[in-house]
């Protein structure tokens, strides 16, 4: 989260400075609001949909950098928001737009940063950043402007070491909402699902209405009770921040989902609880898999679809043959549905003898690519087969 925002005018040139913990540190000029931003250092490799970036709760206490060069182009507009606000911590680019040249733009990405006091930092080169945290890993960080970037180096590395790390970190309360929600179906009703929200993006809830669901979106502290009371034919798990191995109450409460055989859907953090559930573990990858162009293979269909991904964690199940789910037996027999091709990584569940998948990565993604929209068709299917 940002932290003692000094300024928001937006002074072209102003200084700034990055700070790695390992004290590696970048020089460049003031983006956004002014003051300290710290958080987990993560690179995202998409070319478009910053604005649904930034919007995505799934960021929350992370520093974003973006490793295309351009960013801003488009400006800001209010329509492609994935929540009600900026998550990021802090904010990297090398090249910010000096105008926004869209038909949809509001006002220039700067300005939106500003406003809701978002610290960022340009002019640097997030190529050698990011080949630093590809080499090293991801790592805590600090971006220093206004008065705070004339602090010494081993004041602002102390500042950096200081702040919490993601490992061991329980962020989904954050973001998630506090009060339940609907989401009407659009044209007839079809099904009624009861959705999980640990940081779940606006454009969820929309792709299952158009498919004739009405989603109850429930704060992330639901119990089973609490979803058993929208009477729901099926269960949904969002995407959100933090370390899943602090999610015990998640887990918990789709344990007795799966146990009452209610057909349920989980994506990215879902997924990882629906892993956890069944008795796997969860590790921190190395710098995770963040952006628009993740090569997933569907071992279903054989498919290989490009993916949208925002993930620091993954689930520690076998590849190959189903297995018996370790958790409990009566859960029956799971297997790892879709593997990343760029490094082996388990971007998929299935279970075998109940009605439960989930994915890793966003089928929902708004900026897109959209090869994954068909996992709502499959949800649907289950669903109606369910009843």
């Amino acid at each position: 989260m940002s932290a003692a925002v000094v300024s928001t005018d937006l002074l072209a040139g102003e200084p700034a400075v990055l700070v790695l913990e390992d004290g590696r540190s970048f020089t460049g000029h003031a983006y956004g609001a002014r003051g300290i931003a710290v958080g987990e250092a993560v690179f995202n490799t998409g070319m478009t949909g910053y604005q649904e970036t930034l919007t995505d709760p799934s960021y929350h206490r992370q520093v974003v950098i973006m490793t295309a060069p351009h960013i801003g182009n488009t400006g800001w507009n209010d329509e492609d928001d994935e929540s009600a606000q900026i998550w990021v911590s802090g904010y990297v680019v090398r090249d910010p737009a000096p105008r926004p040249s869209n038909w949809r733009s509001r006002r220039p990405l700067e300005e939106e940063l500003a406003a809701q006091g978002v610290v960022g930092i340009s002019g640097i080169d997030t190529r050698a950043l990011t080949r630093h945290l590809r080499e090293r890993g991801v790592m805590r960080v600090g971006i220093f402007s206004g008065d705070a970037a004339a602090k010494s180096l081993p004041d602002l590395i102390t500042i950096v070491l200081e702040s919490a790390p993601m490992s061991g970190a329980q962020l989904a309360p954050e973001v998630a909402t506090q009060e339940p929600y609907v989401v009407a179906a659009q044209g007839e009703k079809r099904f009624v699902v009861a959705a999980l929200d640990l940081g779940i993006k606006a454009m969820t809830p929309e792709l299952m209405a158009r498919r004739g669901i009405e989603v109850h979106v429930l704060p992330a502290t639901s119990t089973f009770a609490d979803i058993l009371a929208v009477e729901p034919d099926g269960v949904f798990f969002s995407n959100g921040p933090g370390d899943p191995a602090t999610a015990d109450h998640e887990v918990e409460v789709l344990r007795r989902v799966l146990s009452a055989r209610i057909p349920f859907f989980g994506i990215c953090f879902g997924n990882q609880i629906l892993g956890r559930a069944l008795g796997f573990g969860t590790y921190k990858l190395r710098y995770g898999h963040r952006g628009i162009n993740q090569p997933v293979k569907d071992l279903t269909t054989g498919k290989v679809e490009v993916t949208a991904h925002n993930h620091g964690f993954a689930v520690d199940a076998p590849l190959g043959e189903p297995v018996i789910a370790p958790a409990d037996a009566a859960y029956g027999r799971v297997r790892v549905s879709h593997v990343n091709l760029n490094d082996d990584v388990v971007e998929g569940l299935e279970c075998l003898d109940l009605p439960a998948f989930s994915v890793q990565y966003h089928p929902e993604a708004a900026a897109g690519p959209h090869d994954a929209g068909y996992l709502f068709d499959r949800f649907v299917t289950m669903l109606a087969a369910s009843r």
